[in-house]
C-alpha cells in the first residue's frame, strides 16, 4: 500500500508539472499574440493601446525581450523633451525601467546596445547629464566603432562647460566673446571646465576619424576649441591658436555639409536617400 501511495504521489507530481508546462506554453503563445497586437497599435501611433498590449505580453512572459523593448520605446515615445512635469518625467522613468529590465535578461548584443542608448538619450533629454554619459560610455564598451556615441558625450561636455562659463562671464560683466582677465576667475574656470573640454575634443576627433564626413562633430569641435581658448586665459599664443583651429573646423563643417548635400541631390539635382 505504501508503495502504491508513493507511486501515486509521483504521478500527481508529473501531472502537475505537465499542467504547469501547458499553462506556461499557453502564456507564451498569448504573450506573442499580444506583442504582435501591440506592434500594430504602435505602428498606428496608438501608443496607449500599444503599451497595454506590451504590458500584458511582459506579464505573461517576463523573458520576452522584444515585448520589453517595445514597451520601453512606447513609453519613450510619450515623453516630450523639455517639458518638466511629473507625468512627462514618469514616462521617461518607465521607459528607463523597461530598458533596465531588458539589460538584466542579458539579451543579444544589439538589444543591449539599443537599451543603453535608449537610457542615455532619455537621461540626456531630462538634463541628467552625468547619468547620460555613464550609459553612453557603456554603449561605447559594446560598440566602440559608433562615432555618434562619442559625439553624444562630447555634446554633453560642451553643454556642461558652456553654461557655467556664461554664468562666470555674466558675473565678470563680460560679453560672450570677451577674454577673461581675472587670474582668479581664470583658475576657477580651468578647474571646472578643463577636463570636460579635453574629453570632448578627444571624443570628437575620434568620431571624425571614424566618420570623415561628419559636419555636426566638426561644428562641436569648433565650439569646444572656443571653450579651450577661454580656459587658456593668460596665454595669448595658446588662445589665438585655439581660435584659429576653431575657425578651421567651422570652414570644414560648412564645406563638408555642402558636399553631403550635393551627393544627396545627385548629378541631376534629384535628392537621394542618405546611407549614413
Amino acid at each position: 500500500m505504501a508503495k502504491r501511495n508513493w507511486t501515486w504521489r509521483i504521478l500527481e507530481s508529473l501531472l502537475l508539472v505537465a499542467v504547469l508546462m501547458g499553462v506556461s506554453g499557453c502564456n507564451k503563445l498569448k504573450a506573442r499574440s499580444d506583442l504582435n497586437k501591440g506592434v500594430q497599435a504602435y505602428k498606428s501611433a496608438k501608443y496607449d493601446q500599444a503599451i497595454s498590449f506590451f504590458k500584458d505580453a511582459v506579464e505573461l512572459d517576463p523573458s520576452l525581450v522584444n515585448a520589453r523593448l517595445y514597451l520601453a520605446t512606447a513609453y519613450a515615445q510619450q515623453f516630450v523633451p523639455g517639458v518638466d512635469s511629473p507625468d512627462n518625467n514618469k514616462s521617461a522613468e518607465e521607459a528607463i525601467d523597461q530598458y533596465q529590465q531588458v539589460l538584466k535578461l542579458q539579451p543579444a548584443r544589439e538589444q543591449q546596445i539599443n537599451s543603453l542608448k535608449g537610457i542615455a538619450y532619455l537621461y540626456l533629454q531630462m538634463k541628467k547629464f552625468d547619468q547620460a554619459k555613464e550609459y553612453y560610455r557603456k554603449a561605447i564598451d559594446l560598440d566602440p566603432n559608433d562615432p555618434e556615441l562619442d559625439y553624444s558625450i562630447a555634446v554633453i561636455d560642451w553643454t556642461q562647460v558652456y553654461q557655467p562659463r556664461m554664468q562666470l562671464w555674466a558675473e565678470q560683466g563680460l560679453k560672450p566673446t570677451d577674454e577673461l582677465k581675472s587670474a582668479k576667475a581664470c583658475q576657477q574656470l580651468k578647474q571646472s571646465n578643463e577636463d570636460k573640454v579635453n574629453e570632448g575634443l578627444q571624443l570628437l576627433e575620434k568620431a571624425v576619424k571614424m566618420r570623415p564626413e561628419y559636419p555636426d562633430a566638426m561644428a562641436y569641435l569648433n565650439l569646444l576649441y572656443r571653450e579651450k581658448a577661454h580656459i587658456d586665459c593668460g596665454d595669448p599664443e595658446a588662445r589665438q591658436a585655439d581660435l584659429k583651429t576653431a575657425d578651421g573646423w567651422v570652414d570644414k563643417s560648412i564645406s563638408t555639409r555642402k558636399e553631403l548635400e550635393a551627393k544627396q541631390r545627385g548629378p541631376n539635382g534629384i535628392t537621394v536617400p542618405s546611407h549614413q
